[in-house]
């Protein structure tokens, strides 16, 4: 009895440890990422304190880079860390907005450009548990509250660029490009002869030491401590060498069913998606690549309190549509205030797209991009349905005359109905295309789905380089 005891401890531990280590293959990983199309990026960190106030003036550029554009000494911008106290905050109300706006997932800024860890780390004081009066590590409850609403969880970790933690690397960033600082031409003169760094503490270690002591220390503690980790977006490899990011390319290992974005170290370390910031490429540009746009909703990615150029709940979700009729995902930014709380305007956008999303989300999770040329007054996705096709035709600007007319589908039509209101419409082919009998008016301002099945699959259409929405600037 005793060797039938040990035999199957025996089993029982080998087949628990075949089965906790096996990989999946990449297409099993990028299944969910696939499905999902809509996701939320949260840029928070210390610098929601200064809220893009400097000295009194505006610096200009988004608010996470005020350090560099306002070349703040390190003593000086750690000191304004200690009144860091997000005492407002509340992962929960977080998630659950997230949840109700329709994204399937977040990343969130474990440490941006300036080093500051928004996580207890061993690896640098330079954290907020340790350098705040707050005192927490806030990526914990996050995590709790992604699990608890069934959201995935993702970090953004800036690898290369750290401008605290001596060694980091610093972009060329001028400091007259950001406010009128009288001592300009002498800071931008010593940036420029120094790689990037404006204070001398920051080169009194070398990048190899800063990559040993701070970011794969730091990297092993967000894979070891917080579950399942969904995603690991890397930002700016400035300064990497391949040798660099194989070391953080490793720690991997420790969650062997995460996927990454394309910011390690290009071009050798490639990821799973691409990463177009503050605009929707065109097809060319992504080549048939999985791929991710991420974009502001105002004009910043951390907090400025003077960022009024919001973008309207139409534009986002036209966006919302536009990319993933390209077959690409949308990580939607928001940059909460130094207390923790979500910008109002963020707040009541996000639960406009939910509610275009809870009538018409079927045209966006799981969708492929558009077989079709570009449409003028709208955009495709599409589902394949075992030997059948479904599109959906989300239709902007509403036709006149009663007909929706769809070029080049030669399809036989199985059905045809708008999603709001569950309401069949009559559908037929002509020499045109495809002619949708809809009412005089549109039961969405901002976007009415059409559902059509078709028969049969649908022969892709050459793609069009054009047909391209581009909105904001890259910074």
């Amino acid at each position: 009895m005793k060797k039938l005891f040990i035999a199957c401890w025996l089993f029982i531990f080998v087949a628990h440890n075949v089965f906790a280590q096996k990989e999946l293959s990449r297409n099993e990983r990028m299944k969910w990422w696939r499905e999902a199309r809509f996701g939320m990026f949260i840029h928070w960190g210390d610098y929601a304190g200064l809220a893009g106030m400097y000295k009194g003036y505006e610096i200009g550029h988004g608010g996470e880079w005020i350090m560099n554009r306002g070349k703040i000494p390190i003593a000086e911008y750690q000191q304004f860390a200690k009144k860091f106290n997000p005492v407002k905050y509340n992962p929960d109300a977080w998630v659950k907005l997230a949840k109700e706006a329709g994204m399937k997932y977040i990343v969130i800024t474990a440490k941006h450009h300036d080093g500051f860890a928004m996580f207890k780390s061993n690896a640098s004081k330079w954290n907020i548990a340790d350098a705040t009066s707050y005192g927490k590590d806030v990526l914990k409850p996050l995590a709790a509250a992604c699990k608890k609403y069934g959201i995935k969880l993702g970090f953004y970790y800036s690898q290369a660029q750290d401008w605290n933690n001596p060694g980091g690397a610093a972009a060329r960033k001028l400091s007259s490009e950001g406010w009128p600082n009288p001592d300009s031409a002498k800071i931008d003169a010593y940036t420029l002869e120094h790689n990037g760094h404006w204070d001398p503490a920051q080169t009194s270690a070398t990048m190899a030491d800063y990559i040993d002591r701070v970011a794969v220390p730091q990297v092993k503690e967000l894979l070891t401590n917080y579950g399942d980790i969904a995603v690991f977006w890397w930002d700016t490899p400035t300064n990497m060498t391949d040798e660099f990011a194989q070391k953080l390319h490793d720690l991997l290992k420790l969650q062997p069913n995460i996927i990454t974005n394309d910011r390690l170290k290009r071009p050798n370390f490639a990821g799973d998606y691409k990463t177009p910031e503050q605009k929707i490429p065109n097809l060319s540009e992504v080549d048939g690549k999985d791929w991710e746009t991420c974009m502001t909703m105002n004009g910043t990615w951390g907090y400025k309190s003077y960022d009024h150029k919001w973008k309207t709940p139409e534009t986002l979700i036209h966006n919302l549509i536009d990319i993933a009729s390209k077959g690409g995902n949308y990580l939607l930014n928001i940059g909460p205030n130094a207390e923790g709380e979500f910008p109002q305007e963020s707040i009541t956008t996000l639960r406009k797209m939910g509610e275009w999303m809870k009538v018409n989300s079927e045209a966006i999770y799981a969708t492929q991009s558009s077989p079709l040329q570009p449409l003028s007054w709208g955009r495709c996705t599409l589902k394949p349905n075992v030997k059948n096709t479904t599109l959906y035709f989300s239709v902007f600007n509403w036709p006149s005359g009663g007909k929706l007319v769809i070029p080049g589908l030669k399809n036989e039509v199985l059905s045809a109905k708008m999603l709001a209101g569950n309401t069949a419409l009559k559908a037929a082919l002509s020499s045109e295309g495809l002619i949708i009998n809809v009412p005089d008016k549109a039961r969405d301002s901002i976007a009415t789905v059409i559902k059509v099945e078709v028969k049969g699959e649908i022969s892709r259409q050459a793609a069009n380089p054009t047909g391209t929405m581009k909105t904001g600037a890259l910074d």
